[in-house]
């Protein structure tokens, strides 16, 4: 099957381009970082655009720690995929951007989170199908090809003046999510518990 990308007026071909966010969470997240690089190197027509946060440093051409809002708004809006990490506010913003995103969470037993939110808040998005959830390399070169070979799969109606209603409470509940981690962090910081 043959990719859907739109035709630039000079008559030659984008590169397909694919923006994955780990956020900026402190814990490290070099399973993503991996299965991105493996995924990459058997595709090197595609643009991979990796904001990595405190994971390992990736050996892929467009890499940066971390991207300020108006970069990774105008990274979002031009990105034929989003890949995300189970952070409330990126996968909001991915869907504000009219992507629906493909989201990877976080997971405690690899230390890449305190831990299992991000897995639980993705597992709900991937059931009401506001996220594709993967939670494995294979779940994810799946989804990555499925969404070159057809991006409109993966696209959503982008108004970035009106929020989705439903991305809202999304964050809502995110919030909540890391103040009640928060909380807990503080806690177990102070030798309460």
């Amino acid at each position: 099957m043959s990719a859907r990308i739109p035709w630039p007026r000079d008559g030659h071909a984008p590169a397909p381009y694919v923006l994955a966010v780990v956020g900026t969470d402190v814990h490290r997240f070099d399973r993503l970082v991996d299965w991105l690089e493996r995924w990459h190197a058997g595709r090197p027509r595609v643009r991979v655009v990796l904001q990595y946060g405190h994971s390992r440093t990736p050996r892929l051409p467009e890499a940066a720690p971390f991207l300020g809002h108006e970069e990774l708004q105008r990274a979002m809006a031009e990105a034929t995929l989003v890949v995300s990490h189970g952070g409330p506010a990126t996968i909001t913003e991915a869907r504000r951007n009219g992507h629906l995103p493909i989201v990877v969470p976080r997971d405690p037993a690899h230390d890449e989170h305190v831990d299992n939110h991000q897995q639980l808040f993705s597992r709900r998005l991937g059931v009401a199908g506001m996220v594709r959830l993967c939670e494995s390399e294979t779940d994810l070169v799946t989804a990555l090809d499925a969404g070159l070979a057809d991006p409109s799969r993966f696209a959503l109606a982008a108004d970035p003046n009106r929020p989705d209603p439903r991305a809202e409470a999304v964050a809502r509940v995110g919030q909540v999510i890391d103040d009640l981690v928060a909380r807990r962090v503080r806690q177990r910081a102070g030798g309460r518990r």
